[in-house]
């Protein structure tokens, strides 16, 4: 048996910044030459969602854009029913951290309360909480409509080929997803940036819950476009939204498919320069 000292232990005692970016001190490889340099790498920080007064989750998120993170993770979630349930946010940095202190709604609060209980003394997987199968999986509380507008395939071309340019933590850390809001005429409108897929798109629904207090129509006149695979969450987020059409650069999940043609999204994975795969309901999609 090998004896390990406490001091044989990483220290524990890890500080952020709360920025987007950090520099680093790197050494670099390159044809057997080794170069000393710095490197602008993404950042990683433990963010805290507070509902009046009581911590529920923490996430693993880029420090930015966090207004946008928590309307749309509370939205993505099923935590708040409407924009009008968050009452007001305040952002308090830590030294360990970043807290997201939120006031929401009466009703929204009890329900999230009820979920807690539930998931008390529960461990595991991404799924804890649940009671049976049937509550393990969240499927959207809409059916998005049939009368969704067509979207062109070259528009799924012009807007893959659009996204690479306006990612800029990807062009300086190489590290993060982004999630984009693309028109009809394949304009990238939005676009939100994260270590984490999930986070990226969760962060580009609060930015469209925000503008769509000025264009209540926001959300029929495009689609997403995601720099990651197409996994259930994604679907699901995408379709609670009231969004009819996910674009994605990587492959879709089996679940994800099967969610997706149940609620009438369009799932579209592969999207390459000229090239794409339609998973599901593609007579909205013209060729």
């Amino acid at each position: 048996m090998v004896d390990i000292s406490r001091e044989d232990f990483c220290d524990s005692s890890i500080r952020f910044n709360n920025d987007a970016t950090g520099e680093y001190a790197v050494s670099k490889y390159h044809a057997g030459i080794v170069e000393a340099k710095m490197d602008v790498i993404a950042e990683e920080v433990p963010i805290a969602l507070v509902y009046n007064g009581i911590s529920h989750a923490v996430m693993l998120a880029t420090p930015q854009d966090l207004e946008d993170f928590a309307l749309g993770f509370s939205l993505s979630e099923g935590i708040l029913d409407t924009p009008s349930d968050l009452y007001g946010m305040d952002i308090v940095q830590q030294p360990q951290g970043v807290e997201l202190h939120l006031d929401v709604a009466t009703q929204c609060f009890q329900r999230l309360k009820e979920k807690r209980r539930n998931m008390t003394g529960r461990t595991g997987c991404g799924l804890c909480g649940s009671e049976s199968l049937e509550q393990a999986l969240r499927f959207p509380a809409i059916v998005l409509s049939r009368k969704t507008k067509k979207i062109a395939g070259s528009v799924i071309n012009l807007a893959f080929a659009n996204i690479r340019q306006q990612q800029k933590l990807q062009a300086l850390t190489g590290a993060t997803h982004a999630s984009a809001w693309v028109n009809l005429q394949g304009d990238i409108v939005l676009i939100r940036e994260d270590v984490g897929r999930h986070n990226a798109l969760d962060k580009l629904i609060g930015a469209m819950a925000r503008k769509s207090k000025f264009e209540p129509d926001l959300g029929e006149n495009g689609f997403v476009l995601t720099t990651s695979r197409a996994s259930y969450e994604m679907v699901q987020k995408t379709a609670s939204a009231g969004i009819n059409m996910l674009v994605a650069i990587s492959a879709p999940t089996g679940l994800a498919i099967k969610v997706a043609e149940q609620c009438h999204l369009t799932l579209v994975g592969f999207a390459r320069e000229n090239s794409y795969v339609v998973y599901s309901h593609p007579e909205n999609i013209m060729s």
